[in-house]
C-alpha cells in the first residue's frame, strides 16, 4: 500500500471534499464547513452531549488549524445553529442522563417557496442526506442545506430520496402575540411563587444596562450593586450551563426558577432570550435589527441581528432568507428578498419587540 504525504493546503481541500463541498469556493474553517463536520461527527457519535461533538470537530481541525482560526464558542455556536433549525435534536438532562443530548434529527424537507426546499436532518454513519441524482444540485450557504427543483416534480423526487416533508406550521411553530410586559410579569409570578434560593456558586446575569449592541459583552457575575429580576446562567457538574431567571437582592440570590419552565421538551434558551428581549423593551432600550442593501444583489436585503434570538424565530428567518458572513458588530446576518422585509420588521416588532432600522431611518 502506497502511502502518500500530504500538506496542510491538500490535506485542508480533502476535507472540504469529503464533506461534498466545493474546495474552490468553500475553506475547511468556513462556515459550510463546520457545519458540515458537525453533521458528520454526530452522525457517528449520537447520542452524544454538546461537548463531545464540538470536542470531534475541533480535534478534527487541529492539525489544520495553525493560527487558531476556530475557537471552540465558533463551533458550538454553529451546534446550537443545527439544533436551531432541526438538523439535529437537543433533548434535557433527565434523571438518568446527567447532560443534554444531542440525537440526529431524520431526514426532511421543507418548503421555502415553490421550487424552493430546506434540507434538515443527518443520517447516520455519515451517510449523505440525498441520493447522487440530487447531490449535485444542493446549495450549502453557512448552516443551511438547500436546492431548488421543479416545483411539480420536487415532492416526489425528494421522498424518493428517502425525505419526509415537515409542514411549515409544524416546523414553524412559535408562541402566541403578546405584550413584553406581561411576559416579563409571568416570569416574575413564578419567582414570586417559589422559596428562597440561597447561595449559587457561578452565577452569571445578562445585564439589563449594558448595550444590546453587544451581547456578549452583556454577561457578568452578579455584584452587590445588582437587586431586581434577571436572565441568568448558573453551572451544573456535567454539560453546559443552565438557563434560569433569578431574583437578587443586594448581589445576593434570593428566588430561582429554571428554564424551560412552559414546555420542559423546549430549550431554555428560547425562553430565556424572549423575557431578556421584553425586559430591553420595556426598559426603553429594545433589541435592534438593522436592514440595508445587500452588496450586488439590488433585490435583496442585508440583515443584522446583534442578539440571539429563539428558535422559532431563527426558522422564521431560515423560511425568507439565506444565512451570510456577518457584518461588522452583528451576531448574525442574513440575506433577505426585498419584499420580505416588511413582513420580517412586523414579526420581530411584534414577537420580540425590536426597533427595526434601515438605512438609519425606521423601517
Amino acid at each position: 500500500m502506497k502511502v502518500t504525504v500530504l500538506g496542510k493546503q491538500e490535506a485542508a481541500e480533502l476535507t472540504v471534499r469529503s464533506l461534498w463541498l466545493d474546495e474552490t469556493t468553500t475553506d475547511a474553517f468556513s462556515a459550510e464547513a463546520l457545519s458540515a463536520l458537525l453533521r458528520r461527527a454526530a452522525s457517528f457519535l449520537c447520542p452524544a452531549p454538546p461537548r463531545r461533538l464540538v470536542d470531534a470537530v475541533l480535534e478534527a481541525l487541529s492539525p489544520l488549524d495553525e493560527a487558531s482560526l476556530v475557537t471552540r464558542q465558533q463551533v458550538a455556536t454553529y451546534l446550537d445553529l443545527l439544533v436551531s433549525i432541526g438538523d439535529l435534536i437537543e433533548l434535557p438532562a433527565q434523571p438518568d442522563r446527567i447532560s443534554r443530548q444531542i440525537y440526529l434529527a431524520p431526514p426532511s424537507f421543507v418548503e421555502k417557496a415553490p421550487g424552493q426546499y430546506l434540507l434538515l436532518g443527518v443520517r447516520p454513519n455519515g451517510k449523505p442526506l440525498v441520493n447522487e441524482s440530487l447531490s449535485a444540485e444542493v446549495q450549502n450557504e453557512g448552516h443551511t442545506r438547500s436546492l431548488r427543483l421543479d416545483a411539480q416534480l420536487a415532492p416526489a423526487r425528494l421522498r424518493a430520496a428517502g425525505l419526509h416533508v415537515l409542514p411549515r406550521d409544524h416546523w414553524f411553530k412559535r408562541p402566541r402575540v403578546e405584550q413584553a410586559a406581561a411576559v416579563v410579569d409571568v416570569m416574575r409570578q413564578r419567582l414570586d411563587r417559589v422559596g428562597e434560593s440561597g447561595q449559587i456558586g457561578g452565577l452569571t446575569i445578562l445585564d439589563p444596562t449594558a448595550s444590546v449592541l453587544y451581547y456578549r459583552g452583556r454577561w457578568r457575575p452578579l455584584e452587590p450593586r445588582d437587586s431586581g429580576d434577571f436572565v441568568a446562567r448558573r453551572p451544573q457538574a456535567y454539560g453546559a450551563d443552565l438557563w434560569c431567571f433569578v431574583r437578587a437582592e443586594h448581589g445576593f440570590p434570593r428566588a430561582l426558577v429554571d428554564l424551560p419552565a412552559d414546555d420542559l421538551t423546549a430549550a431554555g434558551c428560547d425562553e430565556a432570550w424572549r423575557t431578556q428581549a421584553a425586559i430591553d423593551a420595556l426598559a426603553g432600550t429594545p433589541q435592534a435589527m438593522r436592514v440595508s442593501p445587500a452588496s450586488g444583489a439590488p433585490g435583496e436585503r442585508r440583515l443584522d441581528l446583534f442578539g440571539p434570538v429563539p428558535r422559532w424565530a431563527q426558522r422564521y428567518l431560515e423560511l425568507v432568507g439565506t444565512p451570510i458572513s456577518r457584518a461588522k458588530g452583528a451576531l448574525i446576518s442574513y440575506r433577505v428578498p426585498k419584499l420580505a422585509v416588511d413582513n420580517l420588521s412586523v414579526f420581530f416588532a411584534d414577537m420580540l419587540w425590536m426597533h427595526v432600522s434601515e438605512e438609519g431611518g425606521v423601517a
